[in-house]
């Protein structure tokens, strides 16, 4: 057994030392391969207006810090905020889509992208 036992709460924070909590029985992630990450989050109106005042000043590629369950907070940066389609959602339920992506970092060794499909080369590899 784990001694810190894992939360519920997918954590958010600004820069600036601003968070919001997600309680994660509301979301459902998807990862695509290049680190976008779309959070697809059903809640009540009360609760997407208060997603909504969270992102209204970030801009689009401001590095945020995540938390998901209490696993530690690790960087991502805020890619937009988008109203989702919905499918039968009860009376006062909104769907809210958080898009983030995983910052992307390179290894001055070997000059390569450690994260994406992308390889940067060298001038002398150009022309190989």
């Amino acid at each position: 057994m784990l001694e810190n036992e894992f939360t519920d709460i997918i954590k958010i924070t600004k820069s600036n030392g601003e968070s919001i909590e997600l309680d994660q029985k509301r979301i459902r992630i998807r990862e695509k391969e290049n680190g976008l990450m779309a959070l697809s989050y059903v809640a009540p109106v009360f609760e997407s207006m208060d997603i909504e005042d969270f992102f209204d000043d970030i801009v689009t590629s401001e590095e945020v810090m995540m938390d998901i369950g209490g696993t530690g907070d690790y960087n991502v940066r805020f890619r937009g905020l988008v109203d989702g389609k919905g499918k039968n959602f009860p009376q006062n339920f909104e769907h809210k889509i958080i898009l983030l992506q995983e910052p992307k970092y390179l290894d001055p060794r070997m000059n390569v992208q450690v994260t994406g499909f992308s390889r940067f080369i060298t001038p002398e590899e150009r022309f190989l």
